[in-house]
């Protein structure tokens, strides 16, 4: 179109059309107030076609500012310094003043020859409308719950622009934009309601600070990491001693404002990656992520100092005797609750005296020896210090030797030997047992290859624990181990106790699954113990079920005990499976399981368990035995 040309009424609908159109997607797409007004600015000039758009939204200051909040075809920042105010001129008002003065529309058709920017103080608002081109300037005011919020103030190139029709359209986006921004900012409202309920339901009224219930929830949060990386942490629990009287004799105003201040010293003393807590009415936690018995006893100390310090409370200075208890993971407790408990408890035996903290104390030796040997324990296993054993197998029918079951053994440097049993139910309690089970899987893997290139094929089988069996990354480990050593896989067996297996079926059955696609060998170990029932049994991809030692033991004194292994023979040979008898320690034994058809014997008749590099000495002895 020409420059200065008027528009046909129909080409003047056709673009508020198009702006009220492109207006209304805006507004669906948008969730942001400020995004929005800058989504609409754009596609009033893009769309439209107008030469220029702008939000303002008026203040009522002493100078009736104008806070200009978005605008294409100007620049912001130059529009607040050409237009900062909303107030009548001495030649009258502005589109924008107009149309925020009666909540109405306002039209200047004529910009260049209009009264009301023929004063100075528009000179270079003038300026700028004749260097862009614009002739016609339509205000539309924004209307947000009965108030003017401001305007949107279009620009138009054509002399004697926007026609009814046109500014019919145009309010109606205007309208559609104020109820837009209404609804962005009731939005806002329910979002911020929402996280102040929420911090209500999380924080104590009185310091701000976590409640005990945000407290147990980072508290297990935290319990579950430790495990993952195999850390301690401690509990730290502050007391106030004598709170009641503190109460009683000041007022309840008084005591609120001491815990006000002892709290304030707390936060202030705390690092920042230390989560501290109120949990009682005279009573706050910390949690000391990473941190055994001689961090937790240094911090104890270093926070007690600072509340140590006398306070002033109502014109009085209060020494406010407070008490430390600690307790540690996983040696005093493996949960939340447990924990939480156990610092308070221990709360009790420190003494009320300046710098005052203890340790949980309930079965105090047992547990300090706990927490001893889970961290050494832990280090024993990085510094390879544990020892691989081996107990032999062997085929009754033959009496030669069918493979061996992997087995570790911790030679303490101060207390000697220690009893399998214990050491592997704390690693399991202290998330020690994925790294036990790496390391005797790395230690089968290089015997089986010594054997392997000694020329000796002989299966090592190892123990796969319940936590194994849902460890993701364990069927890719195994598949790493295989291709480092280079072993053919019916060299490497695995053993998984029916228990472990009935603890989560689903998964358990999965893992074998995927086990028995690198065409290993598996096991039932300890059958008979796991309640699994013959459906679930048939289902499994194992190829061996071992009769647990309980009922092979007593097996020529105990009718029961007879009945169950025979049994359990049939049952395995019936479904495809090889059955190994645990615990054979007699000749009688051994010669009713041959009488059954048992497949393979496991016992201290057959062999103890042994040191990996005494089992060919061993196997010599066994084989002259039997010539």
């Amino acid at each position: 179109m020409p420059p200065n040309k008027k528009p046909s009424k129909l080409e003047c609908v056709s673009r508020a059309l198009r702006t009220l159109s492109a207006g209304n997607h805006t507004l669906l797409r948008t969730s942001d107030e400020q995004e929005l007004l800058r989504e609409m600015c754009r596609v009033i000039t893009e769309q439209g076609g107008y030469h220029l758009a702008c939000v303002g939204y008026a203040q009522n200051d002493e100078n009736k500012s104008i806070q200009w909040m978005e605008c294409a075809g100007i620049n912001k920042e130059h529009l607040q310094e050409l237009v900062p105010s909303w107030a009548a001129s001495d030649s009258g008002q502005t589109a924008f003043s107009t149309a925020v003065s009666t909540g109405k529309p306002s039209i200047v058709r004529h910009v260049l020859a209009d009264s009301a920017y023929t004063t100075p103080a528009y000179a270079r608002l003038m300026e700028f409308a004749k260097a862009s081109g614009y002739a016609s300037v339509a205000a539309f005011p924004l209307q947000l719950e009965g108030e003017i919020l401001g305007a949107i103030v279009i620009a138009a190139a054509d002399p004697d622009g926007f026609d009814d029709e046109e500014l019919k359209l145009l309010n109606e986006l205007a309208d559609d934009l104020a109820y837009g921004i209404g609804g962005l900012r009731m939005q806002v409202k329910h979002r911020k309601a929402q996280e102040a309920i929420a911090h209500l339901a999380y924080h104590d009224s009185l310091t701000d600070l976590p409640n005990r219930t945000y407290l147990h929830k980072r508290l297990e949060e935290a319990i579950q990491l430790a495990k993952h990386q195999h850390c301690p942490l401690a509990l730290l629990y502050f007391e106030v001693g004598q709170f009641h009287k503190i109460n009683e004799i000041l007022g309840h105003l008084s005591g609120d404002q001491l815990i006000q201040q002892l709290a304030q010293r707390l936060v202030e003393a705390a690092k920042p990656d230390k989560f501290l807590a109120r949990v009682g009415e005279a009573a706050f936690v910390l949690l000391l992520p990473f941190t055994g018995a001689d961090g937790a006893a240094r911090e104890a100390g270093r926070f007690l100092e600072v509340l140590h310090e006398p306070v002033e409370i109502s014109g009085l200075t209060i020494d406010a005797p407070v008490s430390a208890g600690i307790a540690l993971f996983p040696g005093h407790g493996t949960d939340a609750e447990a924990l939480l408990r156990r610092a308070n408890a221990a709360v009790d035996k420190a003494k009320p005296a300046r710098g005052s903290y203890a340790f949980y104390q309930g079965q105090e030796q047992e547990n300090a020896r706990r927490l001893k040997l889970v961290s050494e324990l832990q280090r024993a296993i990085e510094r390879n210090e544990l020892r691989l054993y081996c107990q032999p197998k062997v085929a009754i029918a033959s009496r030669q030797i069918s493979g061996a079951e992997a087995l570790v053994r911790w030679e303490h440097p101060l207390d000697g030997p220690i009893n399998p049993g214990e050491f592997i139910k704390l690693a399991e309690q202290a998330a020690l047992i994925t790294p036990l089970t790496n390391w005797v899987l790395d230690a089968a893997f290089r015997q089986g290859y010594v054997w392997y290139e000694a020329g000796v094929r002989r299966p090592l089988s190892v123990n796969l624990s319940a936590h194994d069996l849902h460890d993701i990354r364990l069927i890719e480990r195994i598949q790493g181990l295989f291709s480092t050593w280079g072993l053919p896989p019916e060299l490497i067996h695995f053993e998984i106790t029916e228990s472990a297996l009935m603890e989560d079926p689903k998964t358990a059955l999965d893992t074998l699954a995927r086990l028995k696609e690198l065409d290993v060998e598996l096991y039932i170990d300890d059958f008979g113990t796991g309640y699994s029932s013959l459906s679930y049994l048939q289902k499994l991809p194992v190829d061996w079920i071992k009769i647990d030692q309980s009922f092979v033991m007593p097996m020529t004194e105990s009718r029961d005990s007879a009945s169950i292994v025979r049994s359990t023979i049939e049952m395995g040979h019936n479904l495809g499976l090889r059955v190994v008898a645990e615990g054979v320690e007699s000749q009688a034994q051994w010669d009713q399981l041959a009488a059954w058809g048992c497949d393979v014997a496991q016992g201290f008749l057959v062999g103890k368990p042994m040191p990996t590099d005494a089992f060919d000495d061993w196997e010599a002895q066994w084989s002259r035995a039997q010539a």
